[in-house]
């Protein structure tokens, strides 16, 4: 039990200190910096208009990989 604590101690100290340097490293970084930009972004629309040319088609009129396959046979 006793040469258990002797490597269990060590490890354990280790990781919190890993734990801790990660954390440490991530607020100089900045990666605390703007929590909410994130969570506000999903709720904004950023949907760009279509330029000239383009065709907006309905999604019944799309054609699916096998009515092409059909339409081939077909033939």
């Amino acid at each position: 039990m006793e040469g258990a604590l002797i490597v269990l101690i060590p490890v354990s100290v280790l990781i919190v200190a890993g734990v801790v340097g990660i954390l440490w490293w991530a607020a100089r970084h900045g990666q605390f910096d703007d929590m909410e930009g994130p969570a506000h972004a999903i709720l904004m629309d950023d949907d760009k208009a279509a330029g000239p040319g383009v065709e907006h088609v309905a999604a019944d009129r799309l054609a699916s990989p096998n009515d092409t396959d059909t339409a081939q046979k077909s033939r």
